[in-house]
């Protein structure tokens, strides 16, 4: 059996307009058990009528459409509650407090694959 027993049925869902970023992140984290969802931008997400009750996101913060945290926020405002990792490369001290204030979590690209796990398998216990 792929991935681990344990993170079975656990859902991550991915923004990012990155193809191969996107492509990348969702064999990785199904290799490692996950159940992903990708989409290419945050409309995509806001438009899906199906986002689990549980789980976890992992969205960019310079989609096409609206910044991560804004997205974040859209969702929040939806009652969608799920934690989320804010994916970005040079944040700003300006980003980093915001993301703070919303309870946001903030990986740096490029990172380094365990580091994300790590965030993902907190957010996921």
């Amino acid at each position: 059996m792929i991935g681990h027993p344990s993170q079975q049925n656990k859902v991550v869902l991915v923004v990012d307009d990155d193809d191969a970023l996107r492509a990348s992140l969702e064999f990785i984290l199904g290799i490692e058990g996950y159940a992903v969802r990708t989409y290419a931008h945050g409309r995509a997400l806001l438009d899906d009528e199906a986002l689990p009750a549980e789980g976890c996101l992992i969205i960019d913060q310079r989609l096409p459409d609206m910044e991560g945290l804004k997205l974040i926020d859209c969702l929040r405002k939806r009652h969608v509650r799920l934690p989320a990792i804010l994916i970005t490369s040079n944040p700003t001290s300006t980003l980093r407090l915001r993301a703070q204030l919303a309870e946001v979590a903030i990986v740096e690209k490029p990172f380094v694959t365990g580091t994300l796990f790590q965030r993902i398998t907190q957010m996921l216990q």
